[in-house]
């Protein structure tokens, strides 16, 4: 009896795999593409990232747009400071007055409204996520009346920056507390969400207006100042702050920005792949009012920043959601180039930059509102 013979090779050719591997890399990413419509992924281990390529342009294309922004904010004003100059002085090898008018007055202006742009867009991005609605954003949800009540109180009681910021804060989070408390309900559902916020928000105006026409008409200037929002006379003492907050609060962005799609298919279908809904939607509440306690703080209530940046993020990218980065990188760009517009446009008059806000976020409702009637 003889042994047969091995079986030659096969010389059918390999198909590719239409699935990405599971396999654990050695310390490198791999960019896997699947067959379909589905965008790449990078794997590293057991880390995984799926990315669109538009919106990785998009997001580069903002990324340079608020940078060019900047450097225009840096560079104009009454003394214009040539673009070496600014680059020199901000490596602290630049000519005095150009280190004075860039380093002191200038660049803390710019990277507060950074920051603070970066702050807001993220919290509405929150927000329109979890309500699956477009005016789900912290100005229509009552957070910002919230910390512009505790501003407000603070101003009038005579408080310092700090107390201020501080009082803003926690009107901002007493607010929210409040209003997840009225709209809790087996759940808390976004339609329930927004109209209770509303409710809350409007309660809260009232009471503004109230401290304000009681108060001595220093103090209501002050306060009326303030929450006009503005980022004139910012410092560093205002930036740094902020800059501690979101090096906190982004890794729970980062940690929340699945579950957050998952959940804008329906409570439902969330709960159908193992997600837990209620303590998902408590942590990105708790985070997105944070975001926007920590900006109010710093700037003031500024108008329609959380409201307009993830949409725009959005079209731009043409993403079927809300994107987190795109949404903080647009509000970045949207708050400092508002602020250059409303120093510059009306010169030698400066406005607040929350009365351009305003003017840009009602111009782009009306817009929103039309695109949603047709």
């Amino acid at each position: 009896m003889t042994a047969s013979p091995p079986a030659p090779p096969s010389t059918t050719p390999a198909t590719a795999s239409t699935e990405p591997s599971t396999e654990p890399s050695s310390g490198t990413f791999r960019v896997l593409r699947s067959g379909g419509p589905r965008p790449p992924v990078l794997r590293l281990r057991s880390w995984s990232l799926r990315f669109s390529p538009r919106g990785l342009g998009a997001g580069f294309a903002i990324t340079v747009v608020g940078l060019a922004v900047g450097l225009v904010a840096l560079s104009t004003g009454e003394f214009t400071v040539p673009i070496p100059d600014i680059l020199a002085a901000l490596f602290g090898d630049g000519p005095p007055v150009a280190e004075l008018i860039v380093n002191r007055l200038r660049a803390p202006r710019v990277v507060t409204g950074l920051l603070v742009g970066a702050a807001f867009g993220l919290s509405g991005a929150i927000f329109q996520s979890l309500t699956r609605n477009p005016l789900g954003s912290p100005d229509f949800i009552g957070f910002t009346a919230g910390a512009s009540t505790g501003g407000i109180a603070a101003v009038i009681l005579g408080g310092s920056a700090w107390q201020i910021a501080g009082a803003s804060l926690a009107g901002c989070v007493v607010c929210a507390i409040v209003v997840y408390g009225l709209a809790f309900r087996r759940g808390v559902q976004g339609h329930r969400l927004i109209l209770v916020g509303v409710g809350v928000g409007a309660l809260l105006v009232s009471a503004d207006w109230y401290m304000l026409t009681r108060a001595d008409i220093n103090d209501a200037a002050t306060a009326g100042a303030w929450i006009t929002g503005s980022l004139g006379g910012r410092g560093w003492e205002h930036a740094i702050p902020v800059a501690y907050a979101l090096a906190v609060l982004l890794p729970a962005c980062a940690w929340l920005s699945r579950p957050l799609r998952m959940m804008e298919l329906g409570d439902d279908a969330a709960r159908a792949v193992g997600l837990r809904v209620e303590p998902v939607r408590a942590a990105a509440i708790v985070t997105g009012v944070l975001l926007c306690g920590v900006a109010t703080a710093a700037a003031g209530p500024v108008a329609f920043v959380a409201l307009a940046s993830p949409q725009l993020a959005r079209r731009i990218s043409r993403s079927p959601g809300v994107t987190l980065p795109l949404s903080a990188l647009t509000g970045a760009t949207l708050l400092v180039g508002a602020d250059l517009a409303a120093q510059r446009l009306f010169a030698p008059v400066q406005l607040p930059v929350g009365i351009m806000t305003a003017a840009i976020g009602g111009l782009y409702l009306v817009f929103l509102l039309r695109r949603e009637r047709r």
